[in-house]
Protein backbone atom coordinates (compact mmCIF):
# COMPACT_ATOMS: atom_id res chain seq x y z
CA UNK A 1 0.00 0.00 0.00
CA UNK A 2 1.14 3.53 -0.94
CA UNK A 3 1.40 6.02 1.83
CA UNK A 4 -0.80 8.67 1.77
CA UNK A 5 0.19 12.57 0.64
CA UNK A 6 0.94 14.43 2.65
CA UNK A 7 -0.07 17.54 2.79
CA UNK A 8 0.10 21.04 4.42
CA UNK A 9 -3.20 21.98 6.68
CA UNK A 10 -4.00 25.91 7.13
CA UNK A 11 -6.83 28.20 8.25
CA UNK A 12 -9.66 28.55 6.48
CA UNK A 13 -8.91 31.69 5.05
CA UNK A 14 -5.16 30.22 4.17
CA UNK A 15 -7.07 27.69 2.26
CA UNK A 16 -9.61 30.57 0.37
CA UNK A 17 -7.04 33.05 -0.81
CA UNK A 18 -5.24 29.87 -2.55
CA UNK A 19 -8.70 28.50 -3.65
CA UNK A 20 -9.25 31.98 -5.27
CA UNK A 21 -5.83 31.86 -6.98
CA UNK A 22 -6.58 28.24 -8.66
CA UNK A 23 -9.73 29.79 -9.37
CA UNK A 24 -8.25 32.11 -11.71
CA UNK A 25 -6.36 29.45 -13.98
CA UNK A 26 -9.56 27.28 -13.75
CA UNK A 27 -11.57 30.11 -15.44
CA UNK A 28 -8.68 30.80 -18.08
CA UNK A 29 -8.29 27.04 -18.91
CA UNK A 30 -12.16 27.29 -19.36
CA UNK A 31 -12.39 30.16 -21.68
CA UNK A 32 -9.26 28.79 -23.99
CA UNK A 33 -11.03 25.06 -24.29
CA UNK A 34 -14.17 27.28 -25.28
CA UNK A 35 -11.82 29.13 -27.60
CA UNK A 36 -10.21 25.56 -29.33
CA UNK A 37 -13.87 23.99 -29.16
CA UNK A 38 -14.79 26.97 -31.54
CA UNK A 39 -11.93 26.24 -33.68
CA UNK A 40 -12.37 22.84 -33.76
CA UNK A 41 -16.28 23.66 -34.93
CA UNK A 42 -14.78 25.69 -37.10
CA UNK A 43 -12.25 23.19 -39.37
CA UNK A 44 -13.32 22.53 -42.45
CA UNK A 45 -14.79 19.38 -43.51
CA UNK A 46 -13.02 16.66 -46.19
CA UNK A 47 -15.96 14.61 -48.62
CA UNK A 48 -15.63 10.78 -47.85
CA UNK A 49 -15.84 9.79 -51.59
CA UNK A 50 -15.25 6.56 -50.81
CA UNK A 51 -18.36 3.99 -50.02
CA UNK A 52 -17.42 1.90 -46.83
CA UNK A 53 -20.20 -0.76 -45.69
CA UNK A 54 -19.95 -1.77 -42.22
CA UNK A 55 -21.48 -5.23 -40.58
CA UNK A 56 -24.54 -4.55 -37.90
CA UNK A 57 -26.82 -6.46 -36.32
CA UNK A 58 -29.18 -5.07 -38.93
CA UNK A 59 -26.87 -6.46 -41.93
CA UNK A 60 -24.78 -4.17 -43.73
CA UNK A 61 -24.65 -0.68 -43.93
CA UNK A 62 -23.37 1.83 -45.65
CA UNK A 63 -21.55 4.35 -43.40
CA UNK A 64 -24.57 7.18 -44.47
CA UNK A 65 -27.07 4.80 -43.11
CA UNK A 66 -25.54 4.64 -39.78
CA UNK A 67 -26.26 8.71 -38.74
CA UNK A 68 -29.84 7.01 -37.58
CA UNK A 69 -31.59 9.76 -39.00
CA UNK A 70 -29.47 12.50 -37.57
CA UNK A 71 -26.54 14.88 -38.95
CA UNK A 72 -23.47 14.21 -37.25
CA UNK A 73 -22.04 11.01 -36.05
CA UNK A 74 -19.82 9.88 -33.52
CA UNK A 75 -17.72 7.10 -33.75
CA UNK A 76 -15.37 5.54 -31.32
CA UNK A 77 -12.09 3.09 -32.96
CA UNK A 78 -12.56 0.63 -30.07
CA UNK A 79 -9.31 -1.29 -30.43
CA UNK A 80 -10.92 -5.31 -31.13
CA UNK A 81 -8.96 -6.72 -33.96
CA UNK A 82 -9.89 -10.39 -35.40
CA UNK A 83 -9.55 -13.15 -33.05
CA UNK A 84 -8.86 -11.49 -30.44
CA UNK A 85 -10.24 -13.10 -26.73
CA UNK A 86 -11.87 -9.78 -25.66
CA UNK A 87 -11.79 -5.77 -26.52
CA UNK A 88 -8.70 -3.61 -25.60
CA UNK A 89 -9.56 -2.84 -21.71
CA UNK A 90 -8.76 0.76 -21.91
CA UNK A 91 -10.93 1.12 -24.79
CA UNK A 92 -13.54 -0.73 -22.98
CA UNK A 93 -12.93 2.45 -20.26
CA UNK A 94 -13.83 4.92 -22.99
CA UNK A 95 -17.01 2.42 -24.22
CA UNK A 96 -18.35 2.59 -20.69
CA UNK A 97 -19.21 5.84 -20.81
CA UNK A 98 -21.24 5.29 -23.62
CA UNK A 99 -24.69 4.63 -22.91
CA UNK A 100 -25.13 6.99 -20.19
CA UNK A 101 -24.33 9.57 -23.29
CA UNK A 102 -25.65 8.44 -26.12
CA UNK A 103 -29.30 9.45 -25.03
CA UNK A 104 -28.52 13.10 -24.34
CA UNK A 105 -26.32 12.89 -27.64
CA UNK A 106 -28.80 12.01 -29.98
CA UNK A 107 -31.11 14.86 -28.69
CA UNK A 108 -27.80 17.12 -29.58
CA UNK A 109 -28.78 15.39 -33.40
CA UNK A 110 -25.59 13.22 -32.83
CA UNK A 111 -25.46 9.78 -33.33
CA UNK A 112 -23.01 7.24 -31.82
CA UNK A 113 -21.24 3.86 -32.80
CA UNK A 114 -18.25 2.15 -31.70
CA UNK A 115 -16.45 0.63 -35.11
CA UNK A 116 -13.98 -2.64 -34.84
CA UNK A 117 -11.94 -4.61 -37.18
CA UNK A 118 -13.15 -7.86 -35.58
CA UNK A 119 -15.75 -9.56 -37.20
CA UNK A 120 -19.14 -9.14 -35.88
CA UNK A 121 -20.06 -12.48 -33.85
CA UNK A 122 -17.06 -12.06 -32.02
CA UNK A 123 -17.70 -8.34 -31.51
CA UNK A 124 -21.36 -9.35 -30.37
CA UNK A 125 -20.21 -12.13 -27.95
CA UNK A 126 -18.11 -9.49 -26.07
CA UNK A 127 -20.50 -7.14 -26.10
CA UNK A 128 -22.84 -9.33 -24.59
CA UNK A 129 -20.21 -10.19 -21.76
CA UNK A 130 -19.91 -6.43 -20.93
CA UNK A 131 -23.92 -6.04 -20.90
CA UNK A 132 -23.18 -2.93 -23.39
CA UNK A 133 -26.57 -1.33 -25.64
CA UNK A 134 -24.76 0.87 -27.79
CA UNK A 135 -24.75 0.17 -31.55
CA UNK A 136 -21.18 -1.13 -32.49
CA UNK A 137 -20.32 -2.02 -36.35
CA UNK A 138 -17.51 -4.43 -37.65
CA UNK A 139 -15.42 -2.96 -40.07
CA UNK A 140 -14.01 -6.34 -41.00
CA UNK A 141 -13.15 -6.82 -45.05
CA UNK A 142 -13.44 -3.20 -44.99
CA UNK A 143 -10.07 -0.45 -44.94
CA UNK A 144 -12.23 1.56 -42.70
CA UNK A 145 -10.09 1.39 -40.01
CA UNK A 146 -7.43 1.55 -42.15
CA UNK A 147 -7.91 4.89 -44.31
CA UNK A 148 -8.97 6.68 -40.60
CA UNK A 149 -5.30 5.56 -39.53
CA UNK A 150 -7.03 3.05 -36.55
CA UNK A 151 -5.51 -0.33 -38.00
CA UNK A 152 -1.50 -1.05 -39.35
CA UNK A 153 -0.63 -3.96 -41.92
CA UNK A 154 2.44 -5.39 -41.60
CA UNK A 155 3.31 -3.24 -45.05
CA UNK A 156 2.66 -0.42 -43.28
CA UNK A 157 5.19 -0.99 -40.30
CA UNK A 158 8.04 -2.25 -43.12
CA UNK A 159 7.36 1.10 -44.97
CA UNK A 160 7.71 3.24 -41.82
CA UNK A 161 10.82 0.65 -40.90
CA UNK A 162 8.73 0.09 -37.67
CA UNK A 163 6.87 3.30 -37.42
CA UNK A 164 3.24 3.84 -38.22
CA UNK A 165 1.67 6.83 -39.17
CA UNK A 166 -0.55 7.31 -36.17
CA UNK A 167 -1.72 10.89 -34.51
CA UNK A 168 -1.00 12.73 -37.88
CA UNK A 169 2.90 11.87 -37.65
CA UNK A 170 4.69 8.53 -38.13
CA UNK A 171 5.55 6.92 -34.64
CA UNK A 172 6.24 3.53 -33.25
CA UNK A 173 2.66 2.01 -31.97
CA UNK A 174 2.64 -1.22 -29.79
CA UNK A 175 -0.38 -2.82 -31.66
CA UNK A 176 -1.74 -3.64 -34.68
CA UNK A 177 -4.77 -1.64 -33.62
CA UNK A 178 -5.01 2.01 -32.13
CA UNK A 179 -7.77 4.15 -30.84
CA UNK A 180 -9.41 7.41 -31.66
CA UNK A 181 -12.52 9.00 -32.42
CA UNK A 182 -13.88 10.42 -35.03
CA UNK A 183 -16.91 12.69 -36.32
CA UNK A 184 -18.93 13.16 -39.50
CA UNK A 185 -21.04 14.84 -40.98
CA UNK A 186 -24.33 14.15 -43.21
CA UNK A 187 -26.18 16.65 -45.75
CA UNK A 188 -29.85 16.64 -46.39
CA UNK A 189 -28.42 14.83 -49.64
CA UNK A 190 -27.06 11.84 -48.30
CA UNK A 191 -23.45 12.82 -48.57
CA UNK A 192 -21.10 12.34 -45.63
CA UNK A 193 -18.34 14.76 -44.74
CA UNK A 194 -15.26 14.05 -42.34
CA UNK A 195 -15.50 16.88 -39.76
CA UNK A 196 -12.43 15.60 -37.19
CA UNK A 197 -10.56 12.86 -35.77
CA UNK A 198 -8.69 12.68 -32.18
CA UNK A 199 -6.61 10.29 -31.45
CA UNK A 200 -3.88 9.68 -28.68
CA UNK A 201 -4.80 11.26 -25.52
CA UNK A 202 -7.26 12.91 -26.98
CA UNK A 203 -9.71 10.07 -26.56
CA UNK A 204 -9.65 11.01 -22.96
CA UNK A 205 -12.84 13.08 -24.06
CA UNK A 206 -14.89 10.02 -23.59
CA UNK A 207 -13.21 9.51 -20.32
CA UNK A 208 -15.42 10.99 -17.66
CA UNK A 209 -13.94 8.63 -14.94
CA UNK A 210 -10.78 10.56 -15.45
CA UNK A 211 -12.66 14.29 -15.41
CA UNK A 212 -13.65 13.20 -11.96
CA UNK A 213 -10.51 11.56 -10.86
CA UNK A 214 -8.59 15.20 -11.75
CA UNK A 215 -10.67 16.66 -8.99
CA UNK A 216 -9.50 14.40 -6.49
CA UNK A 217 -6.40 14.90 -4.26
CA UNK A 218 -4.78 11.47 -5.39
CA UNK A 219 -5.78 12.03 -9.02
CA UNK A 220 -5.28 9.51 -11.66
CA UNK A 221 -2.40 7.68 -9.28
CA UNK A 222 -0.84 6.45 -12.46
CA UNK A 223 2.93 5.52 -11.94
CA UNK A 224 3.72 3.60 -15.08
CA UNK A 225 5.36 6.10 -17.39
CA UNK A 226 5.63 3.77 -20.36
CA UNK A 227 1.89 2.84 -19.71
CA UNK A 228 0.01 4.56 -17.38
CA UNK A 229 -3.58 3.08 -17.83
CA UNK A 230 -2.09 -0.47 -16.38
CA UNK A 231 -4.59 -0.24 -13.60
CA UNK A 232 -7.97 -0.46 -15.99
CA UNK A 233 -9.80 -3.34 -16.19
CA UNK A 234 -12.66 -5.10 -17.91
CA UNK A 235 -15.22 -3.70 -15.56
CA UNK A 236 -16.24 -7.37 -14.92
CA UNK A 237 -12.31 -8.17 -13.96
CA UNK A 238 -11.61 -5.77 -10.96
CA UNK A 239 -10.85 -7.92 -8.13
CA UNK A 240 -13.87 -7.48 -5.32
CA UNK A 241 -11.60 -6.18 -2.95
CA UNK A 242 -11.93 -2.19 -2.11
CA UNK A 243 -10.20 0.04 -0.01
CA UNK A 244 -11.98 0.73 3.07
CA UNK A 245 -14.36 3.76 3.65
CA UNK A 246 -12.24 6.58 5.09
CA UNK A 247 -9.20 5.33 3.74
CA UNK A 248 -6.23 7.47 2.39
CA UNK A 249 -4.14 4.96 1.08
CA UNK A 250 -4.65 3.63 -2.41
CA UNK A 251 -4.57 -0.74 -3.67
CA UNK A 252 -1.69 -2.27 -4.63
CA UNK A 253 -0.93 -2.27 -8.52
CA UNK A 254 -2.19 -4.97 -10.38
CA UNK A 255 -0.27 -6.65 -12.93
CA UNK A 256 -2.29 -6.61 -16.65
CA UNK A 257 -3.98 -9.61 -17.74
CA UNK A 258 -2.59 -9.26 -21.40
CA UNK A 259 -4.92 -11.24 -23.78
CA UNK A 260 -3.17 -14.41 -25.63
CA UNK A 261 -4.23 -12.64 -29.27
CA UNK A 262 -3.45 -8.71 -27.78
CA UNK A 263 0.09 -8.45 -26.99
CA UNK A 264 -0.32 -4.65 -25.50
CA UNK A 265 -3.67 -5.18 -23.48
CA UNK A 266 -4.77 -1.65 -23.11
CA UNK A 267 -1.76 -0.23 -25.48
CA UNK A 268 -4.34 2.06 -26.72
CA UNK A 269 -3.18 4.95 -24.14
CA UNK A 270 -0.07 3.89 -23.78
CA UNK A 271 0.93 6.53 -26.39
CA UNK A 272 -0.07 9.19 -24.19
CA UNK A 273 1.13 12.28 -26.83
Amino acid sequence: MNAPTPHPVVSADQWLAQRHALLAREKALTRLHDEVAAQRRALPWTRVDKRYTLDTLQGPRALADLFDGRSQLLVQHFMFGPGWEQGCPSCSFMADHMGGMALHLQHRDVSVLAVSRAPLAEIERFRQRMGWQFRWASSHGSDFNHDFAVSFTPEQRARGNGEVFYNYGMRPFPADEAPGISVFVRNDAGDVFHAYSTFGRGVEAMMGTYQLLDLTPRGRHETNPAYPMDWVRHHDRYAPSQPQAGSVTAPAAQAPQPSPAHTAPGGCCAARG
